[in-house]
């Protein structure tokens, strides 16, 4: 039988949470039981979405993020869902930036979700009953 652990947290969407946010997904790993490079890739990937959310998502006023961290033992897995009730708006559909380019001649914007996606085995969107729900998950070695 497989043994998932969910927590979550809900938190406002203010960049001065990050750390919060960042501890709050740490505590759920055993981080000696992991890789360095699992919990920075792990650790940016949240650190890109939830500054995204607090610039972005409820500006200029402010609201909440709902973080659901699932640790998936039998895999092993950790799936982190942000959830937000700001302005509809896929992450996903941002063009990935052209690396071809020098960072002068680069559009802003962009980097961030390419580096989530990269790092991240998987990233899915939804947006259902006036929420935005950004789901990574990740195989922890």
């Amino acid at each position: 039988m497989s043994k998932d652990n969910k927590k979550i947290i809900s938190v406002s969407a203010v960049i001065d949470n990050l750390p919060k946010v960042i501890d709050f997904i740490n505590e759920q790993l055993d981080k000696d039981k992991y890789s360095l490079k699992t919990v920075t890739e792990l650790e940016l990937a949240a650190e890109e979405i939830f500054t995204n959310i607090s610039s972005y998502a409820y500006a200029p006023e402010i609201g909440n993020v709902e973080i659901t961290v699932n640790l998936v033992e039998s895999t092993p897995e950790i799936i982190i869902s942000f959830g937000d009730n700001g302005k509809k708006f896929n992450p996903l559909n941002v063009p990935e930036p052209d690396l071809n380019l020098s960072a002068e001649e680069r559009q802003i914007g962009g980097l961030g979700m390419f580096l989530v996606k990269k790092y991240m085995d998987n990233v899915s969107y939804q947006y259902v009953d006036n929420k935005n729900i950004l789901v990574i998950r990740k195989k922890l070695v």
